[in-house]
């Protein structure tokens, strides 16, 4: 196995290696973006730029199918035949849905335009109801990068750094701010400029004639008109400018904002012609009033000779008229904004200093005064605009999209055991280390009753007779043993790296998992001495599971206790742990399940197959075929939800855990993993039916990299395993509970699946030419 830069492993395994896939998911030809943002026939730049950006990239890309899922304020927002589905921007269960959408297309990726002032709730949080639901890889093209965000909108652009595969910025002021003011990861992070319009250069445009202009030289501002344009300071530059040149005319072209139109009228634009008639320059304005499609803004541009950007807030990144203005070859007279320091520099542009009326009056006057200085940057300007040409930055989308896109091809399945020595590390004398940073074990966090528990029941797996394997049996089963507090009948969980405990009981579910190893020891320890202690130590704790209100805490009860009656089946406390947990978990099964939800509980936690496979193993063991029936029932449904559209393992994420009746993705966790491999191997054995080796086998390849990210988690050669599975790709620190999820997840396969040798007594620290991955 090698590994490149990306930690993506690629396994080089032999005939004998490598086991048939049972209904293995295809690879797609087709990849699938879900584009989100305004978009036609909605009047806003940033519906523009959305179906610019769709316009483009369907030719840069077009083996790429694109679904638009386009934001609406009023019902004609979305009305156009390329929208897949609308978002009502005000309703939070309208983004739900769209993400539920998202996830069932097989998206192989999400390109959000994000903008404050589009998205409902304070700072437009609502979008973090769609955000967080999605599968896919995230792209966020980021319209605005405030320097002092509110509380609120702070509190929005964490989640999105948090969440997002790649941030994409028009600017290097974008990419700065998104490191020092907001955390971002400058590997996280796209510079694509604003895309621009690809037109021949053109010196007079015939707009002069249609409009009966004729020569008088034209000043030009476009885009929606608000306070947020500057358009007073141009205003004002003009009776300077008109005592020299009396036939200049400044044409002001755009529709009032629509939510400034909605708040007040057109008082606004009123307002400014008062103004014109208190400067006495009415003859030297004209206005349109009118929003403008991209062939007539275009067509609008051209006609001017020079373009004023009397921006006032200084901190603008990004300004789609500018950007036009540029790629068509206009004089430019701007503010020194953000995205004019930059797109200007070079001398494509006159960059004021500062929002100043007799500024902008004096260089309109030098590029009157001096036309050869007036075509010289016109056309440094429309040299520059070819850097931005729709063609390019679309490329580059392409690009990126190819770039974050999980790939398609389903990994392996091996039959090659993992190796113990990442295993091993985690160990000392006390018992195994619940964490680690990256591949170092970290004693800050100590032990955990939990792992220890689990170590213990995976050393069983191992061949009789490996010395290594059995001194560590001692070890994790004298953790268990030392864990007992006789005062409250119940185990502790947490201990320090000084061997002190941390608490006097640890949780039910701790608990219950130490009585699952107990009861697994029990029937699966090679020695008669170790499963006498094993035996008497679960009949000492089995009065607590009565007691117990956990779900998970009944079910892993019941899965040692089930265990235990396989060597001992008279035995009476885990019997009466068994009938009482399959009473239990078949009652709240009933309760529970809807026509779409055939669960236990209202919503998913961890380990969510354990409460499955119990009440199937619970059915088989009284026998009861209703218990039996409703636990192949429940994991089936949990194996379908827990199924992408592309036909990887996609499980309920730690931030969905008690979430009621909804799915969240991240941040997926090993465990889930090896529970469904385990729950389907007991759903295997009491049916027969090969689906539930090609479930247990989809779980499996979840570790081997076939999953949303496209990235493995566990390592064959080292028998380490990552974390979990984050939006962003792996959390690389590696510790007990995943290590050993991917360990008893492939003893699952081997026992029930795989009809091959256990563990070698002697197995090697690492295969042969297989190298550890790297911290």
């Amino acid at each position: 196995m090698k590994h490149d830069s990306e930690d993506r492993f690629f396994f080089q395994l032999s005939e004998e290696d490598v086991l048939p896939s049972v209904e293995a998911p295809t690879a797609r030809e087709e990849r699938r973006l879900a584009l989100i943002g305004c978009f036609r026939p909605r009047r806003c730049g940033i519906a523009t730029f959305t179906a610019d950006s769709f316009d483009h990239l369907r030719s840069a890309a077009p083996d790429l199918a694109i679904d638009v899922y386009a934001m609406r304020g009023r019902p004609a927002d979305a009305d156009d035949p390329d929208v897949r589905l609308a978002i009502d921007e005000r309703d939070p269960a309208s983004y739900r849905a769209a993400a539920e959408a998202i996830n069932e297309s097989g998206a192989d990726a999400v390109w959000l335009q994000h903008e404050f002032g589009i998205f409902g709730g304070p700072a437009g949080n609502m979008v973090l109801e769609l955000v967080d639901r999605i599968a896919a890889p995230l792209i966020v093209t980021l319209h605005t990068v405030l320097e002092k965000p509110s509380a609120d909108q702070q509190a929005v652009m964490a989640r999105l750094v948090a969440r997002a595969s790649k941030l994409v910025v028009m600017s290097e002021f974008g990419r700065g701010a998104l490191i020092d003011i907001y955390g971002a990861d400058a590997a996280q992070i796209e510079v694509i400029e604003h895309g621009t319009p690809e037109r021949p250069f053109a010196a007079r445009s015939p707009l002069r004639e249609a409009l009966d202009i004729g020569d008088r030289p034209i000043l030009s501002t476009f885009g929606l008109i608000g306070p947020g344009k500057g358009l007073e300071t141009a205003i004002r530059a003009l009776p300077a400018i008109a005592a020299q040149y009396p036939d200049i005319l400044y044409r002001i072209v755009g529709a009032t904002h629509p939510n400034l139109l909605a708040a007040e009228g057109e008082a606004y634009r009123e307002s400014l012609k008062v103004l014109v008639e208190d400067l006495g320059v009415a003859d030297n304005i004209a206005w349109d009033n009118r929003f403008l499609g991209s062939r007539d803004l275009l067509d609008q541009i051209e006609l001017c000779d020079i373009y004023l950007a009397p921006y006032p807030n200084l901190q603008q990144i990004t300004s789609g008229t500018l950007a036009y203005a540029v790629a068509l070859g206009r004089a430019v007279v701007s503010t020194p904004f953000v995205h004019a320091r930059e797109l200007l520099r070079g001398d494509v542009g006159i960059i004021l200093p500062g929002c100043d009326s007799d500024a902008i009056a004096e260089a309109v006057q030098l590029l009157l005064a001096v036309p050869e200085e007036r075509r010289a940057l016109q056309q440094r300007a429309y040299a520059r605009g070819r850097q931005t040409a729709w063609s390019v930055v679309a490329d580059r989308f392409a690009a990126l999209v190819s770039k974050v896109t999980s790939p398609a091809s389903p990994a392996p399945i091996t039959r090659r055991w993992p190796a113990l020595a990442g295993l091993w590390a985690m160990c000392d004398d006390v018992g195994i280390l619940q964490h680690g940073m990256g591949i170092v074990p970290d004693r800050n966090h100590g032990y955990c009753i939990d792992d220890n528990a689990r170590a213990l029941m995976f050393v069983h797996g191992l061949l009789p007779g490996d010395s290594e394997a059995g001194q560590r049996v001692l070890t994790f089963a004298s953790f268990i043993q030392h864990a007992w507090n006789p005062e409250r009948g119940l185990f502790r969980n947490f201990m320090g790296y000084d061997r002190r405990w941390l608490e006097e009981a640890g949780s039910e579910d701790s608990n219950g998992r130490t009585l699952w190893a107990l009861g697994h020891s029990a029937a699966k320890a090679s020695g008669a001495d170790f499963r006498r202690w094993a035996t008497g130590w679960f009949e000492r704790a089995a009065p607590m599971a009565q007691n117990f209100k956990s779900p998970r805490a009944i079910a892993f009860a019941l899965l040692g206790a089930d265990h235990l009656l396989d060597s001992d089946p008279g035995n009476a406390a885990a019997r009466a742990i068994v009938e009482h947990g399959g009473a239990f978990l078949s009652a709240l099964w009933k309760s529970a399940r809807r026509p779409d939800w055939d669960w236990f509980e209202t919503g998913l936690a961890y380990d969510n197959a354990r409460l499955a496979e119990a009440l199937i193993r619970a059915g088989r063991r009284l026998p009861s075929l209703s218990h039996e029936e409703a636990g192949l029932a429940a994991l089936g449904w949990l194996c379908d939800r827990q199924t992408a559209a592309a036909g990887h393992f996609r499980p309920m994420g730690s931030e969905g855990f008690g979430c009621v009746g909804e799915y969240r993705p991240f941040d997926q966790q090993p465990i889930e993993a090896w529970a469904t491999v385990a729950a389907c191997a007991t759903a295997f054995a009491a049916s027969g039916q090969p689906v539930w080796r090609a479930h247990a086998e989809t779980a499996w390849r979840w570790f081997l990299g076939d999953n949303d990210r496209g990235v493995p988690l566990g390592d064959i050669g080292s028998g380490r395993c990552r974390d979990g599975l984050t939006p962003r790709g792996v959390n690389h620190n590696c510790g007990a509970e995943s290590i050993l999820a991917f360990h008893l997840a492939h003893q699952a396969m081997a026992g029930s699946f795989w009809t091959i040798e256990p563990a070698p007594a002697a197995l090697q620290a690492r295969a042969p030419g297989v190298p550890a991955f790297a911290a």
